[in-house]
């Protein structure tokens, strides 16, 4: 079917020239297969090469947008095989040099991969219910994505302080920061979105093009060449990840700062 996006997890849905690109996967809180991930790809330039589509809004299901990828790496019945090729699986840059306005409508928990989608986005508008986290580091792995483009967006110090820490902040701190630019009453969202979109659709295509490829080009060196041979190399990521599901402290953390259940 034109429309399936090769994912179990997600639905895409039409809404006159608005595509819906909606994370659903209540059993695992929306955590994202590789599936999931290349299928917002997918999404992406379905929207950019249907003649009846000028932009996609991505939004989650429930209390959750998305918590980023599935650490215990499960996927479902129904997932399509993506190409083993690294970093090409990863939605970000689509999502950021679409042609089409996207637009992320932020429903609820907001962490790792899933806030990269919210960042990449061209608005992203966040419930004043929704929560956000880079957690990346806590669980041992070099993010790539986050480090060129988290101080583009909020500065090195407070890029610095989001990442170093992997603490939670909410919707009013996110705005107040820059790390996304909207916030509206939960039942608000929806609205809040589709209008997002009317205000970008209002401007000429081409010459939001080169505005976007400007704006763009603020963003530093993506290096995953790094991010992706400390994912082969390093012991951490899988340390971390193991910790993580079996609910303790990675082995690298000092005893006095050691937590129950491995989560600060």
């Amino acid at each position: 079917m034109a429309d399936d996006l090769g994912a179990a997890g997600l639905r895409f849905e039409r809404d006159g020239v608005i595509g819906w690109c909606i994370i659903d996967r209540p059993e695992a809180r929306n955590a994202f297969t590789p599936a999931m991930y290349f299928g917002i790809k997918r999404a992406v330039h379905l929207v950019n090469n249907d003649p009846d589509l000028e932009a996609m809004i991505i939004t989650g299901t429930g209390d959750v947008f998305a918590p980023g990828g599935d650490l215990g790496g499960r996927t479902e019945p129904g997932d399509l095989p993506v190409p083993d090729i690294g970093h090409e699986i990863l939605p970000f840059l689509t999502i950021r040099d679409s042609r089409a306005p996207v637009v992320a409508a932020i429903n609820g928990i907001c962490q790792a991969g899933g806030l990269l989608v919210g960042m990449m986005s061209d608005i992203a508008v966040a419930s004043d219910r929704a929560t956000f986290r880079a957690p990346e580091l806590l669980r041992g792995i070099v993010d790539a994505t986050y480090a060129a483009v988290l101080p583009a967006h909020v500065g090195i110090a407070v890029a610095r302080d989001l990442l170093l820490s992997g603490r939670r902040f909410d919707a009013e701190e996110a705005v107040r920061l820059g790390v996304i630019s909207r916030m509206v009453p939960h039942e608000q969202l929806h609205h809040a979105a589709v209008h997002a979109v009317g205000e970008i659709l209002q401007s000429g295509p081409l010459a939001r093009m080169h505005v976007k490829r400007m704006l763009n080009d603020r963003y530093g060196l993506i290096d995953y060449q790094t991010m992706f041979a400390s994912l082969i190399g390093s012991p951490e990521p899988r340390e971390g990840m193991l910790a993580f599901m079996e609910k303790r402290s990675p082995n690298w953390i000092p005893a006095q700062f050691a937590k129950d259940g491995g989560r600060l």
